[in-house]
């Protein structure tokens, strides 16, 4: 479809969706909590209004940025707002689906009230900043709510009220502070009849926002509590089922933090851990959003990274000659997922064997992961590059075929997905593992001085 008659669509969807919206009703901003059950802005806004419809935008300033015209994010995400749909109109309801700039579209809005829950990356801060003002002008109430974390930016400090940088205390603290309340169910559902009734809108397909559809097939929605209670002993083999795969879920909020912390609770405690470690880099990237584009410690930025675009390419491609780091790479660019053992491999070789800038690893990883979150994800590699909070020692060195030895011996997870290997078609490694390591040693010490 012609790009001019695309926007002439979308301008229908817009103008349609706004004449159901009045001074009356109050609206509920979905945006990293796509589900009715247990939501913590949605619950408010049911509870304190007889009238609430349920938006969502297709942020072009988001949108605009995704060079992959299949890109998976959008499909979940749209995957998820049929789903969301169709249970509206068993309520006798509707979700409006906007397209635009979110600043722009509230402009043109005279709702009772907005309800939204918090997103503390960057963009989202400063978008909303933005629209609270303009709201504000209108006499519009911007409610937000938190959502996505079970602690959420001062809420778990040091004694002396500085934020914690090591995750070990962090976590302490934060399991001394929890109580029933942090895990309590929010029960939405009481108050579906406060939802207005409206008849079903029409939502636009992928190719009317500009994107392609695949036959992909997504991680279920479905906690396997089994995985669950063994993952501290399988998490680290990328052959088995070992990982609940909910990553993307908790990404989009199709599922609520509230409910996998109180299973974790009582069913492991190293899973636990992880939805921590999810809280602990958020509020990293709230007290420190520098991280964004800085090294967490700032002598980092004086390693002198040898940034070769040939060699970036291979390790994208996954054609470096070390079987472990290909498979990973190839599972990523096919599924768009990596085992979390194998993200740790490959962003050590990238940043280690070939002495590539950690921000060049995170960007890619940013474009293609499914379960992409910016605070997890700039956490991850800052930890990798030694750069970060509590990160891994510069002198730490992953050995990409003792890794293999250790966590896929029969090389399961790897000829998945390099089914070339021990043939003459699989190429040699790009590198030798000794002298990339005596050489990344070399160039950190002299950066760190």
């Amino acid at each position: 479809m012609p790009l001019i008659n695309l926007k002439k669509k979308l301008k229908h969807f817009d103008q349609v969706n706004k004449l159901a919206i009045d001074s009356s009703t109050a609206l509920f901003w979905l945006r990293r909590d796509l589900r009715l059950q247990d939501n913590a802005g949605l619950y408010h806004a049911l509870k304190e209004n007889t009238s609430v419809i349920p938006i969502f935008i297709f942020d072009i300033v988001i949108l605009e940025k995704l060079e992959d015209k299949t890109d998976l994010r959008v499909q979940f995400i749209h995957q998820s707002l049929t789903q969301l749909q169709q249970q509206l109109n068993e309520l006798g309801s509707s979700l409006l689906v906007f397209h635009g700039n979110p600043v722009e579209i509230f402009q043109t809005l005279q709702p009772k009230a907005i309800y939204t829950n918090q997103d503390y990356e960057p963009y989202a801060q400063l978008r909303d900043s933005k629209i609270k003002a303009i709201l504000e002008k209108k006499s519009v109430p911007f409610h937000t709510f938190k959502d996505q974390v079970i602690f959420e930016k001062d809420e778990v400090l040091k004694d002396d009220g500085r934020p914690y940088t090591v995750f070990t205390p962090y976590s302490r603290k934060w399991k001394s502070n929890l109580t029933d309340l942090h895990l309590k169910k929010y029960p939405s559902e009481k108050y579906f009849s406060s939802f207005k009734k409206i008849k079903p809108t029409t939502l636009p397909t992928l190719p009317e926002l500009g994107f392609e559809e695949t036959l992909t097939a997504f991680p279920e929605r479905v906690i396997k509590q089994a995985i669950i209670e063994k993952y501290d002993t399988q998490r680290n083999f990328p052959a088995i089922a070992g990982t609940t795969k909910l990553s993307v879920h908790l990404r989009f909020g199709t599922v609520s933090i509230r409910n996998l912390a109180r299973i974790a609770q009582n069913k492991n405690e190293v899973w636990f851990n992880e939805l921590i470690w999810r809280d602990f880099y958020q509020m990293i990237l709230w007290h420190f959003p520098t991280v964004v584009r800085q090294a967490f410690k700032p002598a980092y930025d004086r390693i002198e990274w040898r940034n070769d675009l040939k060699e970036f390419e291979l390790w994208r491609q996954g054609n470096t000659g070390y079987p472990i780091v290909d498979a990973g790479m190839r599972e990523l660019n096919t599924t768009g997922f990596m085992h979390n053992r194998v993200r740790m491999i490959v962003a050590s070789f990238l940043t280690k064997h070939l002495l590539i800038d950690w921000r060049w690893g995170e960007a890619y990883f940013a474009q293609k992961l499914l379960d992409f979150d910016l605070a997890a994800n700039n956490g991850g590699w800052q930890w990798a590059a030694g750069s970060g909070c509590d990160a891994a020692p510069y002198f730490r060195v992953f050995n990409p075929t003792l890794q293999t030895e250790k966590f896929d011996s029969e090389l399961v997870y790897v000829k998945k997905w390099v089914p070339e290997l021990n043939t003459k078609e699989y190429r040699k490694p790009m590198v030798d593992h000794a002298f990339a390591r005596e050489r990344a040693l070399k160039v950190y010490k002299e950066g760190l001085g």
